[in-house]
């Protein structure tokens, strides 16, 4: 039975997982900014020791690939990275928005729904796609700018739930939609990654540790410093 180390970092959770087939036996989580680089380790060491497990019982690094902070997915890759060099293991990923659809897909009840994670990003934009109520992809990933137009052709007849740390600031604008949902509470986290983790390393869908960067689907720019 695989026993996998799951990391998410792509949004301001910092989440680590250790899923053995399937089932979490340990998760420690911490949805704060600019806490990624000096909590990673610490946390996998916690859920190793919760879980009465070593590096040595492990069968692969899984992370979030992204899209998302730029940040916050070099700390998770690169932690991955280093892992799997280290302890000669293979590595796994999974799309952050597939992994959020997934996540939100186990907490719903309706099956007449859309479910649109979102990540937040500059101003009104967000990386977004569409999934089914099961996690099944219908819209490719892509950097939207959302105003009262966006997703007004399937809203008008089509029920669509909107997540993530991108879903708050697009409320007003898509909430004119009866059929416009939101969760503003939804955070990331590692367990999110089981299914597609788990699917990956079972059917052996290894990256090449040496040369995986993340999926940061748009160029890094960077923001002027306060007082610059």
């Amino acid at each position: 039975m695989s026993l996998l180390l799951q990391i998410e970092t792509a949004t301001t959770a910092c989440s680590v997982a250790l899923v053995q087939h399937g089932n979490v036996l340990a998760v420690k989580e911490l949805n704060q900014r600019n806490i990624h680089a000096g909590v990673i380790t610490v946390f996998i060491e916690e859920i190793f020791a919760r879980a009465g497990k070593t590096y040595a019982n492990v069968d692969a690094i899984a992370v979030s690939s992204g899209p998302g902070s730029y940040t916050g997915l070099r700390i998770g890759v690169s932690t991955a990275k280093g892992l799997c060099f280290g302890l000669d293991k293979p590595l796994v990923s999974v799309e952050t928005l597939q992994a959020m659809a997934d996540g939100m897909a186990q907490q719903i009840t309706e099956d007449n729904i859309l479910l649109c994670p979102m990540i937040d990003a500059r101003r009104m934009e967000v990386y977004t796609a569409l999934f089914d109520s099961k996690g099944k992809r219908i819209r490719p990933t892509s950097a939207e700018i959302i105003d009262e137009h966006s997703f007004g052709d399937l809203l008008i007849n089509q029920k669509i739930l909107f997540f993530g740390d991108g879903a708050a600031k697009c409320k007003e604008v898509l909430s004119q939609y009866a059929n416009a949902c939101f969760d503003t509470v939804f955070e990331n986290s590692a367990t999110h990654l089981t299914k597609g983790a788990t699917l990956g390393f079972d059917a052996q869908r290894f990256e090449d540790v040496a040369y995986y960067e993340p999926f940061y689907l748009k160029d890094f720019i960077a923001g002027k410093k306060a007082g610059a």
